[in-house]
């Protein structure tokens, strides 16, 4: 069965799977030591938070190129947001599992929107 079109961003499946990453990131990040809120729980949050705030913002524009860029800016928030979870392991400051399965799910739901978007005759 297909889904009817998506009337705002909070409708599409990526946004609520990346909004529930940055809910995660947000709780993982509560335990970091106190020397890192400047540092790397600051750009573990503004990363995860650039997801889906440039779904979001992606999803109003009008233009194919306008909306793949924001998603293009989205997808590299990602990776950049996959990087700190790499060194937050890294430095022990807990287990990151299930954030990295959340952000792998975000990035397959993602890159199939950019290419249904970039493969649309609108």
């Amino acid at each position: 069965m297909k889904r009817p079109p998506a009337k705002n961003f909070q409708d599409l499946i990526v946004w609520q799977k990346a909004h529930q990453f940055v809910l995660l990131v947000y709780r993982y990040s509560e335990s970091f030591p106190k020397n890192e809120l400047y540092g790397l729980t600051s750009q573990l949050r503004r990363s995860a938070v650039s997801i889906p705030a440039n779904i979001a913002e992606g999803f109003k524009k009008r233009t194919k190129p306008d909306k793949a860029r924001y998603l293009n800016i989205a997808q590299g928030s990602l990776e950049e947001s996959r990087y700190y979870l790499i060194l937050a392991k890294d430095l022990d400051y807990g287990d990151n599992l299930r954030l990295r399965n959340q952000l792998e799910e975000v990035s397959k739901l993602l890159e199939s929107y950019l290419s249904s978007i970039l493969n649309s005759g609108f």
